[in-house]
């Protein structure tokens, strides 16, 4: 019992000198505020339309790319068919119309910043309570969101076609 009156002893006086709680200011300084965490208002322009990630120009589609939307397929049928379907709602929304929604950089924003995008854009937060169903994050590099979504442009048209 003594030994451990003594360690929560030096424990104390050790917090009690080291400050224990927020640093005080000094002189003429000043401390900067924490920064607010931000929410849908605090969202810039940019960031409504186009979501929040590391894709920040907007993503200029140009002719399609049947390789890319190859490669975008087999990405797409790995790791994100477990919830999303093209045409019916699933775990998660269907894609095959995502881009007449949703810009092409805020798609691409979304498959590579889901969590943030959850907490912050309130359309990404609309559709998570919808769906009550977090879109984990694959971990996709810009490349490999990018023939996804090549992938879902070009499933989106022969999906028209065949209808």
């Amino acid at each position: 019992m003594n030994r451990l009156l003594t360690i929560l002893a030096v424990a104390s006086a050790l917090t009690a000198g080291c400050g224990g709680g927020a640093p005080e200011q000094e002189s003429g300084e000043e401390q900067a505020a924490p920064a607010p965490v931000a929410a849908g208002g605090e969202l810039t322009d940019f960031q409504l339309e186009h979501g929040i990630g590391p894709v920040t120009e907007p993503v200029q589609l140009g002719e399609p790319d049947e390789e890319l939307a190859a490669a975008g397929e087999q990405i797409f049928n790995l790791k994100c068919m477990a919830c999303h379907r093209l045409e019916d709602r699933y775990i998660g929304p269907p894609l095959g119309d995502v881009l007449d929604r949703r810009t092409p950089t805020y798609v691409m924003n979304m498959m590579l910043n889901p969590t943030g995008m959850t907490e912050r854009h309130p359309d990404a937060k609309a559709v998570l309570a919808e769906y009550l169903a977090p879109m984990p994050n694959q971990d996709l590099t810009v490349e490999e969101a990018r023939s996804v979504l090549e992938y879902l442009r070009l499933a989106a048209t022969k999906v028209d076609v065949e209808q």
